[in-house]
C-alpha cells in the first residue's frame, strides 16, 4: 500500500510517502508545500490544493492519513490551518483517496510508544524506522511521515478500523 502522510497547515504543509508491505516500510518522497507570507489566504489554499493534486498524480497513493486538528493556546493559527485542512481533505476525496484521521497521541503511541514523545523523538524514530541518513528537515516533514507510518501500523488493524470508520 502507498499511504500519503500529511501534516497540515498554512504556511507549511508536511508530506511523506512511504509504501507499506507486511509491516514493512519505506520512503518514496517527502517534503514540504510552503506558501509565501503576506499572501492572501484563498492564493494560499489554492497553492495548497494544486501542489496536493500533483503529489497525488506523481505518487497514485492508495490512501492519505492526516493529523486531526487539535488547538493549543492560538485560535487564530487554528483557524487557518483548519481552512487549509479543510482544502487537502476535499482535495483527497475529490481524487478519490481514501483518508484516515490521527491524534498526535495515536501517532506519537504508534512511532515511539509513548503517547506523550517530544518532537525530537518522534523524528529520531521515524529518522530510524525509514533507513534515513539524516532527519527529515523541516519538522512538519518528519511529521507527516510519522502520521503515514502511523496509518501503515494502525489501517489493518481493529482499533484503525474503529477510529476510522466513515
Amino acid at each position: 500500500m502507498i499511504i500519503l502522510g500529511i501534516d497540515p497547515g498554512l504556511a507549511t504543509v508536511g508530506w511523506g510517502v512511504i509504501e507499506s508491505v507486511r509491516g514493512k516500510v519505506r520512503p518514496l518522497a517527502f517534503g514540504a508545500i510552503t506558501t509565501p507570507a503576506h499572501t492572501d489566504v484563498e492564493a494560499r489554499l489554492l497553492m495548497i490544493q494544486n501542489d496536493i493534486e500533483e503529489l497525488v498524480k506523481k505518487y497514485s497513493p492508495d490512501e492519505m492519513a492526516i493529523e486531526e486538528l487539535f488547538f493549543t493556546n492560538n485560535i487564530t493559527t487554528g483557524i487557518a490551518v483548519a481552512e487549509a485542512r479543510g482544502v487537502i481533505l476535499c482535495t483527497a476525496h475529490r481524487l478519490g483517496l481514501k483518508i484516515s484521521e490521527y491524534t498526535p497521541l495515536q501517532v506519537k503511541s504508534a512511532v515511539v510508544g509513548y503517547g506523550r514523545a517530544e518532537k525530537r523523538q518522534v523524528i529520531a524514530m521515524v529518522t530510524s524506522l525509514l533507513k534515513l541518513k539524516s532527519p527529515p528537515k523541516p519538522d512538519d516533514t518528519a511529521d507527516a511521515l510519522a502520521i503515514a507510518i502511523c496509518h501503515s501500523q494502525c489501517a489493518a488493524s481493529a482499533i484503525g478500523r474503529f477510529y476510522n470508520q466513515r
